[in-house]
């Protein structure tokens, strides 16, 4: 294990782009033979990346359902500094319930272990391992390898930030006539319903126009939408090209 510990810390060493943090946890998984490894990043102004081994499926499903809101492990782990057996948090109300009876029906596993990473300017990281397993065998991965892991999310996410600070700002995408005009009124405080009455659309197509700017504009919700296109003048006059907003393999962007 440990020669194969060293092998891993020098591929990491040698990256030099982010998406190979895609291929390290692919190969971190097949190293410590569990079902998953992902590497989640979280940035104070609402920027996420995620790399991993989950399935596509369940990615795309965790965004557009927007579970990051209510998911017990990044909600733990904002709140703990130390490792997080995800045995320890608190999966009591209905809503972490349903959400756990879905990510596992997706593969995610019935066991994790997340490490909290601090960063720069609010930056929190986690990275985590997943399994189906039973409790006694969990027991015994986490005793033989919470330090190595420990060892590895703290390398992992220096060079995460590294990569990151390197990486050119992205184009901006155009949002349309229409994404514009549903962000401007809700930027000026109108709720749905009258928003739809102003554009003369049903709050169903209200709906679908949101969600696009929202994905063009890699925001978590409707809120952060305004906010970033606001920011970058796609609403008002002026701004500038935004910078890359991360995402997950496998997830559909367009």
């Amino acid at each position: 294990m440990i020669l194969e510990l060293n092998s891993f810390l020098q591929s990491l060493e040698r990256a030099d782009a982010l998406e190979q943090i895609q291929d390290l946890t692919v190969q971190l998984r097949d190293m410590f033979a569990v079902d998953h490894a992902v590497y989640h990043w979280l940035s104070a102004d609402g920027e996420q990346y995620g790399f991993g081994t989950y399935d596509p499926v369940w990615v795309q499903r965790y965004v557009e359902k927007d579970y990051m809101r209510i998911d017990p492990v990044i909600i733990g782990c904002f709140q703990r500094f130390h490792p997080v057996d995800w045995r320890q948090l608190d999966w009591s109300s209905r809503a972490a319930k349903a959400f756990r009876k879905d990510a596992i029906a997706h593969g995610v596993g019935n066991q994790g272990l997340s490490f909290p990473i601090r960063g720069p300017n609010g930056q929190l990281a986690l990275l985590t391992a997943s399994h189906c397993t039973d409790d006694r065998s969990w027991d015994r991965f986490v005793h033989a390898n919470q330090r190595e892991w420990i060892l590895i999310a703290h390398f992992l996410n220096l060079k995460a930030l590294l990569l990151a600070a390197q990486r050119r700002p992205a184009p901006t995408r155009q949002l349309s006539p229409r994404e514009v005009e549903a962000l401007t009124f809700l930027g000026m405080g109108h709720g749905r319903a009258k928003v739809a009455e102003l554009l003369e659309i049903s709050e169903h197509t209200l709906r679908a126009y949101i969600e696009s700017a929202r994905f063009k504009l890699g925001a978590l919700n409707t809120t952060h939408a305004v906010a970033r296109a606001v920011s970058e003048g796609l609403i008002v006059v002026g701004g500038a090209a935004r910078n890359a907003s991360g995402g997950w393999p496998g997830r559909e962007t367009d």
